[in-house]
């Protein structure tokens, strides 16, 4: 446990972004398996839908430096490809 006012201080806000990091983190994980959800359903605009959001997020994770650029750029890359697949085999 702390001794100084401002390690004490320090210990609140880290467990604050500690949180924060955490619900944006699962909100990228929630919003990927609901595009596979909707991709294995072949509804191909809802799983547009939830990409374009599933993609602000990660953009936002990554400038923020929660996750890797690349990391980031991985992630939409493999959403997008897997999104193109449905709407290939469905045309």
């Amino acid at each position: 446990m702390p001794n100084l006012k401002s390690s004490k201080k320090d210990v609140r806000r880290i467990k604050k972004r500690r949180e924060r990091n955490s619900q944006q983190k699962s909100a990228i994980r929630t919003y990927a398996k609901n595009i596979l959800k909707a991709i294995k359903a072949n509804n191909k605009e809802e799983a547009q839908t939830l990409y374009n959001h599933f993609a602000s997020l990660v953009d936002k994770a990554a400038k923020k430096n929660l996750i890797h650029k690349k990391n980031a750029d991985r992630k939409k890359s493999r959403m997008s490809k897997k999104i193109a697949a449905i709407q290939k085999v469905a045309a």
